[in-house]
């Protein structure tokens, strides 16, 4: 930035009035190349939030110039810095529909990608946030399959995808919490049935096998017989797949318990 030009900032901040800061005197001024200057100086200070409201003030003014690009990037990129990432969001938006072309176009589309996913929630709430983001970085490694951030939107979409499947097998798990252990296996067999790779593949199955053991051993006697075969499929489904599982030898121990009396 031209030092004539923050210099002409700082001499309009000495100028107002001292009823009114200098920073809003500047704010409210139309010399646009000292507002210009200033944000960019708030900017390198690492003052975010004065800069974005410049930027922001700028943005009517150099609308269909040169700058128009310049300033709408680090209006977004100041919103950015200063963690407000909805409104980051909005501006890289609205930068990505409005210059397709610029320079700054892949950053802004990346950097939206970065506000969605810090905007997204833990698993125990909405996961809305989560598929959009998802969605949103699939869409981006379509379009720029040798970007810079591919290793970094590969990492958030592991983050996003582990938190979907914790979210599924927690809520199913919650069943057999409650000792519902019939709807628990119900539960439990739709997680996979949904998503056969979800990360809990070997809990899901564990409690599956509990779920079907318990829910036989609680039943009246008559019926017992019939809901233990359940259990046995569910035991050897586990073991044949995870047969070095440290969860295995509970699940021996009651097959072979009840093998004797069935």
């Amino acid at each position: 930035m031209k030092s004539r030009h923050i210099i002409a900032a700082l001499l309009l901040l000495a100028a107002v009035p001292a009823c009114k800061s200098s920073y809003e005197a500047l704010l409210e001024s139309n010399d646009t190349e000292a507002k210009y200057a200033a944000a960019f100086d708030f900017f390198n200070q690492g003052k975010y939030s004065k800069s974005a409201q410049l930027f922001e003030s700028l943005a009517v003014i150099t609308n269909g110039t040169a700058r128009d690009d310049t300033v709408q990037y680090y209006w977004g990129l100041s919103n950015y810095r200063a963690k407000d990432y909805f409104t980051a969001e909005t501006n890289f938006s609205n930068f990505i529909a409005q210059f397709p072309r610029s320079p700054f176009a892949e950053s802004a589309e990346f950097l939206r990608l970065d506000c969605l996913f810090r905007s997204t929630l833990r698993y125990e709430l909405d996961q809305s946030p989560t598929y959009k983001c998802i969605t949103a970085i699939s869409e981006y490694l379509m379009n720029h399959p040798d970007s810079e951030y591919r290793s970094v939107c590969y990492h958030m979409l592991d983050d996003l995808e582990e938190r979907l499947d914790k979210k599924a097998f927690e809520s199913a798990y919650l069943y057999y919490k409650i000792e519902d252990y019939k709807a628990a296996r119900v539960a439990l067999r739709n997680v996979l049935k949904d998503d056969s790779d979800n990360r809990y593949r070997e809990d899901i199955l564990y409690y599956t096998a509990m779920a079907s053991y318990n829910y036989a051993r609680m039943s009246v006697r008559n019926k017992q017989k019939e809901r233990f075969l359940v259990f046995y499929d569910d035991y050897f489904n586990f073991i044949g797949e995870f047969p070095e599982s440290p969860k295995r030898p509970e699940l021996d121990n009651l097959y072979a318990k009840t093998k004797e009396k069935y």
